[in-house]
């Protein structure tokens, strides 16, 4: 099969034009009229056909492809339906090659020799993978060459000469060459830089380069074409799809139309073409250019990107570089004692070091163990958040980067971002789902205050997921010039180990409070989860303690029996998502499932890959408390304690309470208090009257 993509160049070459490669998204806009794309693509001049595999999550495409994905999916499109559309365009005549293009997790949903397997009997060539570099792909390479399928990878205006050698050595057939920064799209020109990207690229390799990302135009055809082997265009033909559905044309005959007028075959060419025998779907070599199976490949990483089985940097090529430089900078700051005696200098700006309080009313209620309060919501605005702001600007100062973007979904992390840009005098622009901004708007309005452009997501289920989703893009397309801030112990490596690293503060500072105040450690510590960074702050200066229990706290929602949680380690499996491989509220086929909590900084259908290495290695116990036990922990800490916190630290107060009673009064529990509550005044009388009822709370008039 690889093979037949050489083949498709080879032919191209010969005529002395370049390879024409095509990409739809399958199932768009529906999949029956998906199989006559496919076919008047072929009739339309194209050599190569990437048919796009959906997914809820398409984090480096841009609107367009992410309109096609969605609608894809309301058809349920799945990557069984995938093949059976290339089956189906195979018994009607289609001959050229096809290679699938998309996301890592509904690959790993569907497995990956199945699909692999499959996709060799329904006549599939080969797989681009977006978010699956090189040293993350070595299983998957060699299933593919195990079946004889091409593995396809991209190389990007970010990649360092020094990387590309090693995107040339896994290439069997062609590379895709990402012509600018940025996520897919149509534009009105072609990138300046192209010329010296490819001569770079050249200068390594002689393997067949298509470049791709912007092309829309007969014009922009013939300038691409002069710098490399094929042409590859993707959104421009999904908006002539979705204009055409629109007018109610023939949306098979505009495709035709477009493609042949944009790639400049003539009808004579065309017909020759359209006779020529099916690609070649046998391996006549494993490896066109020396490809060694079962070669793992060397990690351009220093540290060691995983937790056990979790971790990782499942990114897209653009991001690769960006990342070591982060992580260099990273080894660099911690190894430096000026790094760290600057952190530390900000202590008084931070409110460090936090109290640790024990809560006596409290304690007494629950009739058993001391109950103490790590005070993260008397930190400068009111939660943990700013720890690992403060250190990552100071990364970002020595990064050289003046532009700062973040997630949020309480809005904690965002006002704690816009205030250090504040502090700092860079610029400062935080995505927050549409749902977050309307149940958070006092924070919304904080961050703005603080001279933050905030900008609401409104794709998806509008809150945090797709808020990373949108950082991310923006990332892929400004990397150059922006820092992204990630707030949790998320994403790809090494951001789960820098947030790590700036929240552990939170677990040091207790272990040493708490034998100063009692003599010992505790025997329990407690915290909420959702992306998990407080709770790894706390956890992890305990992790060697084996004394000490460690628990940590999920969203349950309307309950974990129902669809509207958030419990991810509870009830989901492995997958990837955002750049790393963890546990996932996910359905069978790898799609991710939008997810409820109260309170909307727990409300993520993934979790920290350290903490899915906790739960696995069975270090720390994760429990549930659902919306109404997180308002008993919220209400009781109130009016026992004059202290009202965060509807995220809630849930862990209820855990820490009911661990409480079950102990002897001789033992201690620390329980984050990662927040204060003010900011969630109006989610709390928002549902009191549904929940109010169900623990005897009622604050009506």
């Amino acid at each position: 099969m690889s093979a037949g993509l050489r083949e498709a160049f080879a032919t191209a070459k010969a005529e002395n034009r370049p390879a024409f490669v095509t990409f739809v998204t399958a199932g768009y806009p529906d999949p029956a009229t998906s199989v006559e794309v496919l076919l008047s693509l072929q009739r339309g001049g194209s050599d190569l056909i990437e048919l796009g595999v959906p997914f809820t999550d398409p984090l480096a495409d841009g609107p367009t492809i992410q309109y096609a994905n969605t609608e894809s999916l309301k058809h349920k499109t799945d990557v069984t339906m995938c093949l059976q559309m290339v089956r189906d365009a195979r018994a009607r005549g289609l001959t050229v090659p096809v290679v699938f293009m998309g996301y890592y997790n509904p690959v790993l949903a569907y497995g990956e020799e199945n699909l692999v397997r499959d996709c060799k009997e329904a006549g599939v060539n080969g797989y681009i993978m977006v978010d699956l570099p090189p040293e993350e792909s070595h299983t998957f390479r060699n299933v593919c060459l195990k079946y004889g399928l091409s593995f396809v990878p991209l190389v990007a205006p970010s990649t360092v000469d020094s990387r590309i050698p090693m995107l040339a050595e896994v290439a069997d057939s062609w590379m895709y060459v990402v012509s600018r920064l940025g996520v897919t799209g149509a534009t009105k020109e072609v990138s300046q830089s192209l010329p010296e990207l490819m001569a770079r690229i050249k200068k390594f390799t002689d393997v067949p380069l298509a470049i791709g990302f912007g092309v829309s135009t007969r014009e922009h055809f013939e300038t691409v074409a002069a710098h490399g082997d094929g042409v590859v265009i993707g959104s421009r033909i999904i908006t002539v799809i979705r204009e055409a559905v629109e007018a109610k044309k023939d949306v098979a005959q505009v495709v035709e139309q477009y493609c042949s007028e944009v790639c400049g075959r003539k009808p004579v060419e065309l017909a020759a073409a359209a006779v020529q025998p099916q690609a070649d779907l046998e391996v006549s070599d494993v490896a066109g250019k020396g490809i060694v199976v079962g070669k793992e490949l060397k990690s351009f990483y220093e540290l060691t990107t995983r937790f056990g089985d979790f971790g990782g940097a499942y990114v897209p090529e653009i991001l690769v570089d960006c990342l070591t430089q982060l992580e260099r900078c990273f080894i660099d700051a911690i190894n430096d004692p000026e790094f760290t005696a600057e952190f530390e200098s900000y202590y008084d700006y931070i409110a460090r070091p936090s109290r640790l309080q024990l809560a006596d009313r409290l304690t007494e209620s629950a009739g058993g163990a001391r109950i103490w309060l790590k005070r993260e919501d008397l930190n400068h605005t009111g939660a943990h958040k700013i720890n690992n702001a403060v250190g990552q600007i100071l990364l970002a100062k020595r990064l050289g980067k003046k532009r700062i973007i973040a997630e949020t979904g309480a809005g904690q992390h965002g006002v704690a971002t816009a205030t250090v840009c504040a502090k700092f005098g860079m610029e400062c622009v935080v995505y927050m789902g549409e749902e977050d901004c309307r149940r958070q708007a006092l924070n919304v309005f904080r961050m703005r205050m603080l001279g933050a452009t905030v900008v609401p997501v409104g794709s998806g289920s509008r809150t945090l997921k797709d808020a990373i989703n949108e950082a991310m893009r923006d990332w892929v397309t400004n990397v150059s010039t922006t820092h992204y801030l990630v707030g949790s112990a998320i994403g790809p490596h090494p951001f789960p180990m820098i947030v790590r690293h700036f929240q552990s503060v939170i677990g040091s500072e207790s272990k040493r409070q708490l034998q100063e105040k009692a003599g010992k450690l505790p025997d329990v510590i407690v915290a909420c989860v959702g992306g998990g960074s407080n709770a790894i702050g706390m956890f992890h200066p305990f992790v060697e303690d084996k004394s000490v229990r460690i628990i940590g706290v999920e969203a349950g929602g309307s309950g974990v029996n129902t669809a509207l949680h958030s419990a991810t380690l509870t009830k989901g499996t492995p997958g990837v998502l955002h750049g790393t491989r963890t546990y996932l509220l996910q359905d069978e086929k790898g799609q991710i499932i939008e997810t409820h909590s109260v309170s909307a900084g727990l409300d993520y259908p993934g979790v920290g890959p350290e903490h899915a290495f906790l739960k696995d290695s069975g270090r720390a116990e994760y429990r549930v408390a659902d919306d109404a036990e997180a308002l008993i922990g919220f209400r009781k800490l109130t009016q026992l304690e004059g202290i009202i916190p965060a509807l995220e630290s809630s849930h862990a107060l209820y855990h820490a309470i009911e661990e409480a009673a079950k102990l002897p009064k001789d033992q201690d529990i620390i329980v984050c208090l990662s927040g204060r509550g003010d900011k969630d005044m109006h989610t709390v009388a928002e549902v009191l009257p549904e929940l109010g009822p169900k623990i005897g709370w009622d604050l009506r008039f």
